[in-house]
């Protein structure tokens, strides 16, 4: 418990599941929490969890704003998708309570077509793009080479993505993809498969600072979908060359946006030794590496982005006095996927939390909950997270084995409901 934030009063902006991890953290720190979105508790478990709960929308701005009044709320919070950023932003200005990043700065870096723009602009690499308008005109379709990847420019979680391999198929995604943007704004870009790694930053009073580097091993195991992530190993053996060939320019253009505080992971694609960037996010992840971070290197970026919400500072201490990406220990984050349908049993987590090395494990859903078929191939459909360390890669290797043959999860029909999972094989001479 930190005793300067005891009884502090906390808003997090949104119940859903994951969000239960910000209520528990702000409670281990002695904050009193309260939760606000227009879902009923059975749709925004992190309500059951907090001291106190609310059915006002986090989109309506003035009403939030109304609440942290009449609450005497001192700090907000919001955590794992971009859709509550913006709103975010205009109610911690209204209220005049800190806020990490401004709306324009979350405008930019939510909408992929305008921060890819900004990568070129500043030398970092991302993927070729083609350009087409809305009404789909044959001549912008001659000059597409297949296969493509179609998704909104302003959404994510893997919701309203394809892969095309022809015209018809791209029409048809393109229209799919409409449905899932607020601005209707379409990427279309060169579909790339290779393997995948993600970075982790944390900026302190302009300082950024690069605290991880991750592979992302991802899986198809499903047809016509994205292929999904089963496991984030650290650290990546494209640290190194990252870091000497595009970290500086990365920092250049946070730089350039005047960005202060808060956290960004960006999710690129190795070809050829480059890494293109191709996702980013100005916010906590669903990857849940902070409980890496605080395991292996000793601080915890959740709990700084609770401490700036209530103090307007990230921590008492200077970052760069603890940051490194360059890890004593090797970490893990495992996936498990589940295919649609109700969930009747899991079994097997109580196991897998005795295991030495495991760190946590995150359910994303629980028993009775059921996965749609609209959820294929978007992050839905992991139903838990495993986190753990080792002190070698061997050891890694036979830990995650370890963890696979410990969870079962079954369907109200008795059926497995666990997709192919992590081939543990592929640690080998992925780590640096």
């Amino acid at each position: 418990m930190m005793s300067d934030l005891k009884a502090k009063k906390l808003l997090i902006l949104g119940g859903s599941r994951i969000s239960c991890e910000i209520v528990k953290k702000a409670k281990d720190m002695g904050i009193y929490t309260l939760v606000t979105d227009w879902y009923s508790e059975e749709r925004s478990p992190a309500k059951k969890l907090a001291d106190k709960a609310f059915m006002t929308s986090t989109a309506d701005v003035s009403a939030v704003v109304d609440l942290i009044k009449k609450e005497n709320v001192d700090g907000v919070i919001t955590g794992f998708t971009d859709s509550t950023l913006a709103y975010y932003a205009q109610i911690c200005q209204q209220a005049g309570l800190p806020c990490y990043g401004t709306k324009e700065q979350f405008e930019t870096l939510t909408n992929k077509r305008v921060y890819k723009k900004l990568c070129r602009d500043f030398g970092v690499p991302v993927i070729d793009e083609y350009f087409i308008n809305e009404n789909i005109d044959t001549a912008d379709l001659k000059g597409i080479k297949y296969p493509v990847l179609v998704k909104p420019a302003d959404n994510s979680g893997g919701r309203g993505i394809s892969i095309c391999n022809n015209e018809q198929e791209l029409i048809t995604a393109y229209k799919k993809a409409l449905s899932f943007s607020e601005s209707k704004e379409i990427l279309i870009e060169r579909y790339i498969t290779g393997k995948e790694v993600t970075a982790f930053y944390i900026l302190q009073d302009g300082n950024t600072y690069l605290t991880a580097m991750a592979n992302r091993h991802i899986k198809h195991n499903q047809s016509d979908t994205i292929a999904l992530p089963v496991a984030y190993t650290f650290p990546s053996k494209h640290l190194i060359e990252y870091q000497k060939n595009i970290e500086p320019n990365v920092k250049k253009m946070f730089e350039s946006l005047n960005m202060k505080n808060g956290m960004v992971f960006m999710q690129c694609i190795v070809k050829e030794d480059q890494c293109l960037v191709y996702d980013i996010g100005y916010r906590l992840t669903g990857t849940l590496e902070y409980k890496l971070l605080d395991a292996v290197c000793g601080y915890n970026p959740l709990e700084m982005l609770i401490r700036f919400a209530l103090t307007g500072q990230m921590a008492k201490f200077p970052l760069k006095e603890k940051v490194t990406p360059q890890w004593d220990e090797y970490g893990c984050n495992v996936s498990f996927l589940i295919k649609p349908g109700t969930i009747e049993e899991i079994k097997g987590i109580d196991e897998i939390l005795e295991i030495p090395g495991v760190i946590d494990a995150v359910l994303a859903h629980t028993e009775g909950d059921e996965l749609p078929d609209s959820a294929k191939g978007t992050l839905r459909q992991i139903v838990l997270r495993v986190f753990a360390k080792t002190q070698s890669e061997n050891e890694l290797e036979k830990l995650l084995d370890t963890i696979y043959n410990k969870l079962t999860v079954l369907s109200s029909e008795g059926e497995n409901m666990l997709l192919e999972g992590f081939d543990t094989e592929e640690i080998r001479g992925a780590l640096c």
